[in-house]
């Protein structure tokens, strides 16, 4: 007969993925293997997310800083911002919801 341990499991919240759905809905994972293939691959989809964002970052500054930039140019810039600014805001709130939750008995 095996005697409990006194502890128990607990499955992490899931982890908000950097994808949305088809149909643009938050996808998310359920999983406590951090390791896993699909924890690596949104890991490293996030890194690829940031790294897009800092290179769209300095083109558009490029455009917003030259006040004889054409209109396109401007709105292409002020488009493409707002999507890595999307994708920065989604990992952001991924990374926060698998923050520790501080002990309050500590406080």
């Amino acid at each position: 007969m095996e005697r409990p341990t006194g502890r128990t499991h607990v499955t992490p919240p899931p982890r908000l993925l950097p994808w949305p759905s088809p149909e643009g809905n938050p996808c998310y994972l359920v999983t406590d293997d951090d390791g896993s293939y699909l924890s690596r691959l949104a890991d490293d989809l996030e890194a690829v997310q940031l790294a897009t964002g800092i290179d769209v970052l300095g083109h558009a500054r490029k455009v917003l800083d030259d006040p004889a930039s054409p209109y396109r140019e401007v709105r292409f810039a002020g488009l493409r911002l707002a999507e890595c600014l999307s994708d920065a805001l989604r990992v952001a709130e991924s990374r926060g919801m698998r923050l520790p939750v501080p002990d309050t008995e500590d406080a």
